[in-house]
């Protein structure tokens, strides 16, 4: 995406520009934003702030304005999902690197690191470590757009900032990146009318014992062929036996909750979609 620091969010901005003023910048923050396209913005505003030479700061327009927008300062540097699924240990090893350097045209450097939320556990606790003992003059700023799926070790040493609020995003998007979908995979999701009905079936099947949801799963795994539409299938199943448990249907949905649980450790571990659908089919066939 193209940074525009004038997108920035205009709350959040004025208690950055405060504590900046007097001298209070924490060293990480935790931005949460559902489209995380804000935030973003935010921290690049933030990073000009301090490294403005314009008089009105931060102006956008002087040459380090210029150089950070861009991508090309050497004191700010963004750490993304290079393959849109996870942020691997050697992405955040790069951040430990670049804390033994110092800064080369500012006094502070800064640290981004987008999609948060998709840290596996090595790079989340390797990433702990740099937040507990910064060796360097750096800010950190981790942008995500699901608190739950980030360390509570890690939000504990960080300043959030919640740009929620100001989400105009609605409906089935904003409830998709609120539960940790990117931008990029709501977009690929556009008609799920097929997916909705299908996985609602085999919800229904399972619940109800019947040997047809073993024909259900081979069918849905059929359909779902993308990463997207499969973890919007699993996103269904926890929706609906959640609501289960607040419908005082409390012995499916705990059952249900407890095999997406381990359907979870079965994804980390590369287990095939399929395989994943039939292993819910078979519980609930016991």
């Amino acid at each position: 995406m193209s940074v525009n620091i004038k997108e920035a969010g205009q709350k959040q901005t004025e208690f950055l520009r405060q504590a900046f003023e007097q001298n209070k910048l924490a060293h990480s923050y935790l931005f949460v934003d559902a489209n995380e396209i804000q935030a973003l913005n935010t921290a690049y505003w933030l990073a000009c702030l301090f490294n403005c030479s314009g008089s009105k700061k931060p102006d956008g327009t002087c040459q380090n304005c210029r150089q950070i927008i861009s991508g090309n300062h050497p004191d700010v540097l963004l750490v993304k999902p290079e393959d849109k699924q996870t942020l691997g240990i050697d992405q955040v090893r790069i951040l430990k690197e670049e804390l033994a350097k110092s800064p080369v045209q500012s006094s502070v450097r800064f640290f981004f690191i987008n999609e948060a939320q998709k840290l596996t556990l090595p790079a989340a606790n390797a990433l702990l470590n740099l937040l507990e003992e910064p060796i360097a003059p750096v800010v950190t700023i981790l942008i995500t757009n699901n608190t739950d799926q980030i360390l509570p070790t890690i939000r504990s040493r960080t300043q959030i900032i919640n740009f929620t609020n100001n989400d105009k995003e609605n409906g089935k998007s904003a409830e998709l990146l609120a539960n940790g979908f990117s931008p990029s995979e709501v977009s690929e999701l556009e008609d799920t009318t097929k997916l909705d009905k299908d996985t609602k079936y085999f919800y229904q099947e399972m619940i109800e014992h019947n040997s047809l949801a073993l024909v259900s799963a081979h069918q849905l795994a059929e359909i779902a062929r993308s990463k997207s539409e499969q973890n919007y299938i699993l996103f269904l199943l926890k929706k609906w036996a959640q609501e289960e448990l607040e419908n005082n249907h409390q012995d499916d949905g705990a059952r249900m909750l407890k095999y997406l649980l381990e359907v979870d450790k079965m994804q980390y571990s590369n287990v095939s979609f399929r395989n994943l659908l039939d292993y819910l089919a078979l519980q609930w066939k016991r």
